[in-house]
């Protein structure tokens, strides 16, 4: 509020509403024209709009449960009060509209709670001062709802002390109550109480309830209006829109009895200081009390018979209600009844529909299986004939592959013993033991698999015709229990060497070097083989293999592929085909396409060039290999268990890793004239510039010639697999047919150089 700007004025004039009611709406126009009115000492005149509701009693939980106060805490109860009085605030800002228009009027709106609506209307009064209490009446006839329920307006004018002026509003009149004047007699605690219009209350009223009237004018007005009163005193009953009726806790009957007994009790209050001023006045108000007595005398006596109609009604309602209730509850049984039956027919129809249908199924299903066990024993026959044609074939083709019996495999290996398997996956389980006075590895095939079978005669038919230093050579196989018997790799994978080293000694980098270059030297091997190459297809470090002296083998040919017609690089062509390999390692254009080419290879090779590197898993790796070469930091990602790499020919080792991780076969270096050379170069250039720490270390044992006993210059691989010096063997194989090693028959006299055991050598020399 502005300095010096008047207070707030305490309300005149509060009117009891109820939010969307008609007869409130009535009451507090009524109100904003007739009650409101400039003071004359320049101040507003204050009205309140006034509305009851019950004490909290329950919160609402957010479930919709009613919580008692009581088990509700303080602060809870506390927002849900400001929330009803705020839900109420709004709902009566219709009322506060009423009188927006008046600029000398003071508009609040006031909600109190309490049990009794007129109590705490009372209350109210009372304890705010207010001059006028104004109610609305739904209806002048409003004796009627009394039997039904408390009347508000009645209770407020039976029970108002003399403290405020009492307003009812009703459609055509107004009931009025005013404070200050004598009482009809000692005993009774009621006021006067006027009946009059709105036009005549407009016209005569209003100065009466707001001017300073003296004792002895009020005096005279209450003598006139006992004389008044005189002439009606002999009336039995008293006008509707005159006194207060009250109402006791009889019957209905009664009730409407009751009212015309105490008219004449309070008619002597009707008039009060309101009586008329002449006698025209006078007579209208004989005849209008006349005929409303009238009207009330008809209107008890037809409520005497509407009541006497609604009981025989009641009873006959309630008859009928109770042979309606028992022949629905015959029809309801009924169709229960009819229901069950029919959920019941229902449901042995469905059991016999799908004991039909099981029926029809199981012939069907004995027909089939009668027909696969046929089918199963004619392809069983072909498959025996055809498996016994390829095992002769490999046997006739391969001298060096020899065929094992059951009894051998499992007498070496103590009939599969769990001391003796040294590894399991996904093809088998492998065992070590010895055969032939020879340490190997026996890898056993899962018989319930024809895909399996059909790896096992792959790989058996596959490596039976190769032989090469960097390939593991396969000593025999037993096609009764599907079993293939390799040259044992006393060190393990590469997998095992790179993820799993916890009790190894970690791989020394230029082992790793060397191994990269004698897989690539087994690959091109494969790759060069004639007429038709061979496409390994899983390459990965799982199947590299490493002897007692760490020389890398290829192993796991079970995938291999002979490739009949090599799809030209430039080309892109889709096959309808299964795709084998390992993930990470597969060539991205050969999952697409289903095309494999021998460039297949050299994604799974660049993927491994980067794990020797850093020894980590593929996951991601080619693209952080990228980074870290472009940001220059290649010795970040590098294996933390070698120290001493050698940067500059490791990055070259890397970019070379990366270029043949190209997505497209075209994009990949060749194997024989771009790889192979760079790796030779790069372990020239780490040859050169190393020194071995190992001044007593003697000769190395593959280093030695078997039949020179000498350290190897220039050694080539023989058809029997071991190596030997280049003119030696070639002198032994123009004068025998047997290997000088195993005593076997060679299946040829063609000699291949090894590479790989050349740059040992000559580092082992240079050291």
């Amino acid at each position: 509020m502005a300095s010096g700007a008047l207070p707030p004025p305490s309300p005149t004039v509060a009117v009891a509403v109820r939010p969307g009611g008609s007869a409130s709406r009535r009451a507090a126009r009524w109100a904003a024209a007739s009650l409101l009115q400039d003071d004359g000492a320049g101040r507003a005149a204050a009205i309140a709009f006034v509305h009851v509701i019950p004490p909290l009693s329950f919160v609402p939980s957010p479930t919709g449960e009613r919580v008692p106060v009581a088990r509700v805490g303080r602060d809870a109860a506390k927002a849900y009060t400001h929330d009803r009085h705020a839900r109420v605030q709004e709902a009566l800002l219709p009322f506060r509209r009423l009188c927006g228009g008046r600029a000398y009027a003071n508009v609040e709106t006031v909600v109190v709670e309490g049990d009794d609506v007129a109590e705490a209307l009372l209350r109210y009064a009372a304890e705010s001062g207010v001059r006028c209490l104004v109610l609305g009446s739904v209806s002048f006839r409003w004796f009627q709802r009394v039997l039904r329920i408390p009347d508000v307006p009645t209770d407020v004018l039976k029970n108002t002390q003399n403290s405020c002026n009492v307003f009812v509003v009703c459609k055509r009149t107004i009931i009025v109550k005013v404070s200050g004047y004598p009482q009809a007699s000692k005993s009774s605690t009621n006021l006067s109480i006027q009946s009059i219009s709105h036009e005549a209350f407009a016209q005569k009223q209003m100065g009466l309830l707001f001017e300073n009237v003296d004792a002895e004018s009020r005096s005279v007005s209450c003598s006139q209006a006992r004389c008044s009163h005189s002439a009606f005193s002999d009336d039995s009953t008293r006008s509707e829109s005159g006194a207060l009726v009250q109402v006791g806790n009889g019957s209905a009957k009664t009730k409407g009895r009751d009212l015309i007994k105490n008219y004449s009790s309070h008619s002597s209050l009707k008039e009060g200081p309101y009586a008329a001023s002449n006698s025209s006045d006078e007579c209208q108000s004989i005849n209008e009390v006349e005929k409303l007595r009238k009207e009330l005398k008809e209107t008890v006596v037809m409520y005497d018979k509407a009541c006497e109609d609604l009981v025989h009604a009641k009873k006959k309602i309630q008859v009928l209600s109770t042979e309606c209730s028992e022949d629905a509850r015959k029809v309801e049984h009924a169709l229960h009844k009819e229901e069950t039956l029919k959920q019941v027919a229902a449901d042995e129809k469905a059991k016999h529909l799908v004991a039909i249908q099981e029926v029809e199924q199981a012939k069907r299903s004995f027909t089939r299986e009668a027909y696969s066990k046929h089918k199963a024993k004619m392809v069983g026959g072909i498959v025996s004939i055809d498996k016994e044609k390829v095992v002769d074939a490999i046997l006739s083709t391969s001298k060096n592959c020899r065929r094992y019996s059951k009894h051998e495999i499992e007498l070496a290996t103590d009939n599969f013993s769990e001391a003796r398997k040294i590894g399991e996956g996904g093809y088998g389980t492998v065992y070590r033991c010895t055969l032939d006075h020879i340490g190997v590895a026996v890898k056993t095939i899962q018989q319930d698999s024809t895909d399996k079978i059909d790896e096992f005669l792959r790989e058996v038919e596959i490596l039976s015709k190769l032989h090469h230093p960097n390939l593991v050579m396969l000593i025999g196989f037993c096609p009764e229990i599907g079993c293939l018997v390799y040259e044992y790799m006393s060190n393990g994978s590469l997998e095992d060497q790179l993820l799993d080293n916890k009790r190894r000694q970690p791989l020394h980098w230029f082992l790793r070097f060397r191994i990269i270059f004698e897989v690539s030297c087994g690959l091109a091997f494969l790759h060069g083989r004639k007429p038709e190459p061979i496409v390994h297809r899983d390459l990965k470090p799982a199947n590299i293999l490493l002897d007692k002296n760490y020389v890398g083998k290829i192993g796991d040919a079970g995938f291999a592929k002979l490739i009949s017609d090599v799809v030209p690089e430039w080309q892109t062509e889709y096959t309808d085909t299964i795709i084998a390999g390992t993930l990470y390692y597969m060539d991205p254009e050969y999952q697409t396409t289903g095309t494999v080419r021998p460039k297949s290879d050299l994604f799974a090779l660049g993927v491994i060039i980067l794990q020797i590197l850093t020894g980590k898993h593929p996951n991601g790796l080619i693209v952080s290999a990228e980074k870290a070469i472009e940001r220059g930091s290649l010795a970040h990602i590098l294996d933390k268990s070698q120290t001493d790499w050698p940067l500059a020919e490791t990055e070259m080792l890397a970019k070379l890793g990366l270029r043949c991780t190209a997505l497209k076969c075209r994009d990949r270096p060749d194997l024989e004239s771009e790889v192979l050379p760079k790796l030779e170069e790069i372990l020239h250039r780490i040859s050169s510039n190393i020194s071995i720490r190992n001044p007593d270390s003697c000769v190395p044992r593959h280093f030695i010639c078997p039949l020179t006993q000498e350290v190897m210059d220039d050694p080539y691989v023989a058809a029997d697999g071991h190596t030997y010096e280049h003119h030696a063997i070639e002198a032994w194989v123009r004068k025998h047919r047997v290997s000088p090693v195993t005593r076997c028959n060679l299946p040829n006299s063609s000699t291949i150089p090894n590479h790989s055991l050349r740059a040992a050598i000559q580092q082992w020399k240079n050291s």
